[in-house]
């Protein structure tokens, strides 16, 4: 070799150069690539720690919960002056440190409740990092109904598994969910609906070791589905299992469910020049009878509590707000402290008094996707003017 091609080669040389050298890799389109990572906790620091290395260029944080002392022995991005702030931030504020040449974005909110669908529409793929049932299925519907992949991880002790799901035609995470997942799911209500207040009732164990590796494979399979072009196989429908007692690793293969209740897409999406904190409800219903037929009727894709009754005390309270983010302590009666009953909607049919409240009055998020029915016919409206406060800096 020449002295001129060595410099030639370290002219070359950049933050991406080794990754360059795969025959397959392209940088530019990760540097393009919109993701979003859904928890910042163990699994979720490992994932946002390689995506940032690997450059990719816009990251959607979302977490609800604050960095507590247990987190740092499971947390490469935080320390111990991070205790008592929101993990979502310090996560963003850490990955940019990291690496200046991308954007971070974070959401401190539930990923269930706060998160609007367009969020999710924006988004090339969503990486769960999460450890319970129902944001799983939040994530799954969501993503199912806009046909972005979902690449879910678990793990527990020092045991882990990912996989990957994507409509319409394979299964979906909730295909693999048996009778016991759906009981374990419905002990997050009480009698009455309502979310109880010692959801938690342990931490699960895990290690950091466990993390970083069902994390690699998480992104690794995001990696390559960004590159699905190139034909690589994918853990498509399928899950890695990784045993740490016994080093080993093997394939599962889930079936599809043909009454699985989350095959539902959307229709196409148009967009509106309207927020959720502007649109009433009675504008939306309008706009939907202009656009499917005058009979049809406004949906949400969650339950909306519009009022608790209390059958002892006969009181009644207007409340509006997504059915999940109401706990059983707020569910009991003020004054003789029995569960009330929830009066819930999902739809609104036009004979409401509640027609000129506004879409987030009712409980929704901003940049959501509203849709209306009637029969078979549907329609669906993203908010659009909500685009650039739900993704921040990447709007």
């Amino acid at each position: 070799m020449t002295e001129d091609q060595v410099l030639d080669i370290d002219l070359e040389e950049d933050r991406y150069h080794r990754l360059r050298l795969i025959p397959w890799w392209d940088q530019e389109r990760l540097f393009d690539a919109r993701v979003m990572v859904a928890g910042a906790g163990a699994l979720g620091n490992e994932i946002l720690k390689q995506l940032a290395l690997l450059g990719v260029g816009n990251i959607f944080v979302v977490d609800m919960d604050i960095i507590e002392e247990s987190n740092l022995t499971r947390a490469v991005l935080f320390r111990k002056e991070d205790e008592g702030q929101p993990k979502a931030e310090v996560a963003a504020r850490a990955l940019m440190a990291l690496n200046p040449e991308i954007r971070v974005q974070s959401f401190v909110g539930n990923i269930v409740y706060d998160v609007g669908a367009g969020v999710f529409a924006d988004m090339d793929i969503v990486i769960g990092a999460l450890d319970n049932r129902e944001a799983r299925v939040a994530i799954n519907q969501a993503c199912w109904q806009l046909g972005k992949p979902f690449v879910d991880g678990a793990i527990e002790i020092i045991q882990g598994v990912a996989r990957i799901f994507c409509g319409p035609d394979g299964p979906c995470y909730e295909c693999t969910m048996n009778a016991k997942d759906y009981e374990l799911l419905s002990q997050r209500r009480s009698c009455a609906l309502l979310s109880r207040d010692d959801l938690i009732l342990g931490k699960v164990p895990t290690t950091p070791t466990t993390a970083a590796i069902i994390a690699g494979i998480q992104t690794q399979e995001a990696v390559k589905w960004l590159h699905r072009d190139r034909e690589m196989p994918l853990l498509l429908g399928r899950g890695l299992v990784y045993d740490g007692f016994s080093n080993e690793t093997y394939i599962v293969e889930y079936q599809r469910r043909a009454d699985c209740p989350a095959h539902i897409t959307l229709p196409p999406v148009q967009e509106l020049d309207k927020s959720a904190d502007t649109a009433t409800v009675g504008e939306m219903l309008e706009l939907v009878r202009s656009e499917v037929s005058p009979e049809a009727v406004l949906e949400f894709e969650r339950e909306i509590c519009i009022g608790l009754h209390c059958p002892h005390c006969h009181e009644s309270e207007p409340v509006f707000r997504s059915l999940g983010k109401l706990t059983e302590s707020e569910g009991r009666c003020p004054h003789c402290h029995e569960l009330r009953e929830p009066e819930l909607t999902h739809a609104i049919y036009g004979d409401e008094d509640y027609l000129d409240r506004t879409l987030a009055e009712m409980g929704l998020p901003l940049y959501d996707i509203v849709t209306g029915r009637d029969g078979l016919e549907r329609a669906a409206f993203l908010l659009a003017a909500d685009r650039e406060t739900a993704l921040g800096c990447l709007a």
